[in-house]
C-alpha cells in the first residue's frame, strides 16, 4: 500500500468517530506524521467544536516536530471564519511541511481556497489522495452542498410476498428485532427522520432512539389538514417536531406546524435546505417513499425483506434497478440501494 493511503485511511477511521455528532459540519478526521511515525491525531468531535486539524496538532507532544511534519485530511482545511477559525491558515502558522488532502470541499465558503492558503503559505499540497473513499464518507455533505437538498434516505421493511402492511395498515413486525435495533443506529446518525400522515395515525411511532446509544431525530411528518391527533407520541414533547401543512404556521414548545403552499416533496425539502438540515431518513409509508422514488429525490434506500407473508396488503415501494448489496441479518435480507 502506499504510504500517502496508508495514513489517510486511518484519517478516514478517525472522521468516522464524528458520525452523528458534527452535521451540517462534514466528518473529517486529520493524521500528522512526522518521520514515519504519527505523532498527531484529531476528528471533528462535535459540530460548533474545535476542526480534526485544530484537535490534532493540539494532540502533537512536540510541537517543533510540526515543521518536520506532514498533516494527512480527508478534507480540504476551510478557508473561513465559522464557529471555529481557519485551519488552513492555522496549519501554516505552525509551518506544517507538507499536507496530503483527500477530496477538495465543494463548500462555495471553501472551494480550493484552503489550498490556496496552504499553497501561498509555502507548504506543499498533495490532493485526490483516496478521495472516492472520502466522498462517500461525506456523501451527506456534498449532496447538499451540490444539490441544494438534504440527503435521502429511504428506509422500509416488507414481506416476502412484498407488502409492508396489512389492509388495516396494521404491520408489527415484518423485521426482526436486531433489524429494528439496526434502524434505532441509523436513526442516530441522520438529522431528521420523516413519515406520512397513515404511519404516524395507524403505527403512532416515536420516531426516537430508544435502541441505540446517540441523539433522536428531528422527527417530520406530512399532515396535510391536521387530521393528527395531538396524543400520538410524535407530540409528546421527547423530541422536536415538525408538522408540514396546508393550514398554519405556529410552534408551541418542541413542535412546530409549518404551511406549505402545495405540499410538494421539492417544497418541504426546501424548507429543511433552510434549517440546515444535512440529511433526512424517510420511514414511511409506501406512498410516501414511492413519491420520493418517482420524483427521483432519493439518494439511498435500505430495504429490510422478513421471513413473512401476507397473502395480501398495502404493496412496498418499487424501485427499478438491482441493490447494489445484500446482507443476511438473522432470518432478514437487508438491501441497499444507491441512485446514482
Amino acid at each position: 500500500m502506499e504510504v500517502h493511503e496508508k495514513y489517510m485511511l486511518r484519517a478516514l477511521e478517525l472522521a468516522e468517530l464524528g458520525r452523528g455528532n458534527v452535521a451540517p459540519n462534514p466528518m473529517v478526521g486529520c493524521v500528522i506524521v512526522c518521520q514515519g511515525k504519527i505523532i498527531g491525531e484529531g476528528y471533528h468531535m462535535k459540530y460548533g467544536e474545535a476542526h480534526a486539524e485544530v484537535n490534532a496538532i493540539q494532540s502533537v507532544e512536540n510541537q517543533e516536530l510540526l515543521a518536520k511534519s506532514t498533516a494527512y485530511v480527508t478534507l480540504e482545511p476551510c478557508a473561513h471564519f465559522g464557529k471555529t477559525p481557519p485551519c488552513a491558515t492555522l496549519l501554516v502558522e505552525k509551518r506544517i511541511k507538507k499536507v496530503v488532502v483527500a477530496a477538495v470541499d465543494s463548500n462555495p465558503l471553501v472551494g480550493g481556497k484552503g489550498i490556496s492558503i496552504l499553497k501561498e503559505g509555502g507548504v506543499e499540497v498533495i490532493t485526490g489522495v483516496l478521495e472516492k473513499e472520502a466522498k462517500a464518507q461525506n456523501r451527506r455533505f456534498f449532496t447538499v452542498m451540490e444539490k441544494g437538498r438534504p440527503y435521502i434516505l429511504l428506509k422500509w421493511a416488507q414481506t416476502k410476498d412484498g407488502y409492508v402492511a396489512r389492509k388495516d395498515y396494521s404491520s408489527k413486525w415484518i423485521s426482526n428485532s436486531s433489524s429494528r435495533q439496526l434502524v434505532h443506529k441509523w436513526r442516530a446518525e441522520e438529522q431528521a427522520i420523516l413519515v406520512g400522515k397513515n404511519t404516524a395515525r395507524y403505527d403512532d411511532p416515536s420516531l426516537t432512539t430508544r435502541d441505540w446509544v446517540g441523539k433522536n431525530p428531528i422527527r417530520l411528518v406530512m399532515d396535510s389538514n391536521l387530521e393528527l391527533s395531538p396524543k400520538l407520541k410524535l407530540f409528546d414533547g421527547s423530541g422536536i417536531s415538525i408538522v408540514y401543512n396546508l393550514i398554519q404556521s405556529k410552534k408551541e414548545g418542541l413542535v412546530e406546524w409549518v404551511k406549505l403552499e402545495q405540499m410538494h416533496l421539492e417544497e418541504l425539502l426546501q424548507d429543511l435546505h433552510q434549517r440546515k438540515v444535512q440529511s433526512v431518513l424517510v420511514e414511511g409509508g409506501s406512498t410516501l417513499l414511492q413519491k420520493f422514488i418517482d420524483r427521483e429525490l432519493w439518494d439511498e434506500a435500505r430495504v429490510f425483506t422478513g421471513n413473512l407473508k401476507f397473502g395480501e396488503g398495502i404493496d412496498a415501494p418499487f424501485i427499478a434497478k438491482p441493490p447494489l448489496e445484500t446482507i443476511p441479518i438473522l432470518d432478514d435480507e437487508l438491501n441497499s440501494y444507491f441512485n446514482v
